[in-house]
């Protein structure tokens, strides 16, 4: 799961991918998902699966439960400004 930087706004981003440094510099660079664009992301949350299947129903299930994903950011480090 990624956050936004900025201190104005903040959002989530939830995805899945096998390359994840690689993705975020998509996403950093405005190559990324439509949702991402005009924003820098950081990495708050990930969770590795052994299956492509698995990954796409938990990346599912996660964008779809707004209060799982704030449960999330409530347990990371990370902060909220």
């Amino acid at each position: 799961m990624l956050i936004t930087t900025s201190k104005n706004k903040k959002k989530t981003y939830v995805g899945y991918t096998n390359n994840l440094d690689q993705r975020l510099k998509k996403h950093n660079s405005n190559k990324g998902a439509k949702s991402t664009k005009g924003y820098k992301w950081r990495v708050i949350f990930i969770k590795k699966f052994y299956k492509k299947t698995n990954a796409m129903s938990y990346e599912y299930k996660l964008k779809k439960d707004r209060r799982k994903r704030i449960e999330i950011i409530e347990n990371t480090k990370y902060k909220l400004c």
